[in-house]
């Protein structure tokens, strides 16, 4: 069984009409999430614009869910920066607010090769007594979590448990499921979004999950549906998340997850610059992507489960 597995809600960062952050439309999010069943909170993502916020405001933010759990599911804290010394100041604040892991993505910026990323991870995972979790995001950030970085950091650092992989690449996937396990047993390998059905068929744990802020049910079925390895059942609900995502991400993520949660009347006002808010014919193809998935029919409205 791996250590993390499941659906880890990734939350959005609401804001006032002034632009500072809304803790109190924060914690609802949060309470949302629980409600409809994830098996922890990440926060906060680059769902929840954390590039645009400031450390203080990200470690506010930690304060918060932390509270709004009650210790009911996990915290998982997104501790990342370009400097070292950031990150291990971020993550000893998670361990302090009470978090169960940390997810640290390679460093901005930089591009460090195999042997600044070994000594980067290293340096979080030593001065942290909670779990480690890499996040690959190749595509954005021009640098890998290879196996090879995997199977080292496994050695190196008995609290390095995971990855959180938004590669979109089955091949590095598959490879770091199968060399990640190899060297320990319960090592978790979870998809960035909700692409379960491919992940999970191959030794996937799990995903990390902003479309929970929209379509938690959906989610949901499918997640359960491939743990059953029911991939008749799974396979219709993998092509609707799809759909779903590639909708949200075609017109302007995750600003378009702020307003598709407004239309199911959860609103958490809009992004920070240099993101823009969808406005005319942007907006107008959320609503009707959203009506053509039946999202409106059979996902909850409102703050249902506060």
């Amino acid at each position: 069984m791996s250590r993390w597995s499941g659906v880890f809600g990734a939350p959005v960062t609401p804001f006032t009409p002034a632009g500072d952050v809304d803790h109190e439309t924060f914690r609802r999010c949060v309470r949302f999430f629980c409600a409809h069943g994830v098996d922890g909170i990440a926060l906060p993502l680059h769902t929840g614009e954390s590039p645009s916020l400031s450390v203080a405001e990200r470690m506010a933010l930690v304060e918060t869910a932390a509270d709004a759990v009650g210790g009911t599911v996990p915290l998982l804290v997104h501790a990342s920066m370009p400097g070292t010394p950031e990150v291990v100041s971020l993550a000893r604040h998670a361990e302090q607010a009470g978090a169960a892991a940390v997810v640290v993505v390679t460093p901005y910026h930089w591009r460090p090769g195999p042997a600044s990323l070994l000594a980067h991870y290293r340096a979080v995972a030593t001065s942290v007594g909670i779990d480690v979790l890499a996040y690959n995001f190749p595509p954005r950030l021009g640098v890998s979590v290879t196996p090879e970085l995997i199977e080292a950091l496994i050695d190196a650092c008995p609290n390095f448990v995971g990855v959180k992989d938004a590669s979109y690449d089955m091949q590095s996937f598959t490879e770091c499921t199968r060399r990640g396990a190899a060297k320990r047993e319960d090592f978790s390998m979870l998809t960035g979004v909700e692409y379960l059905l491919p992940s999970m068929a191959v030794g996937g744990s799990g995903c990390f999950s902003p479309s929970s802020a929209i379509a938690p049910r959906l989610v949901r079925q499918l997640e359960q549906a491939c743990r059953a390895g029911d991939i008749g059942k799974a396979r219709p609900l993998q092509h609707r998340m799809s759909a779903l995502w590639h909708l949200l991400r075609e017109i302007g993520y995750p600003a378009s997850v702020k307003a598709a949660m407004a239309l199911l009347e959860r609103p958490v006002g809009g992004v920070r610059l240099p993101l823009l808010d969808l406005e005319g014919a942007a907006a107008a193809h959320l609503r009707g992507g959203l009506e053509a998935l039946g999202i409106f029919d059979d996902e909850p409205h409102g703050w249902e489960g506060d």
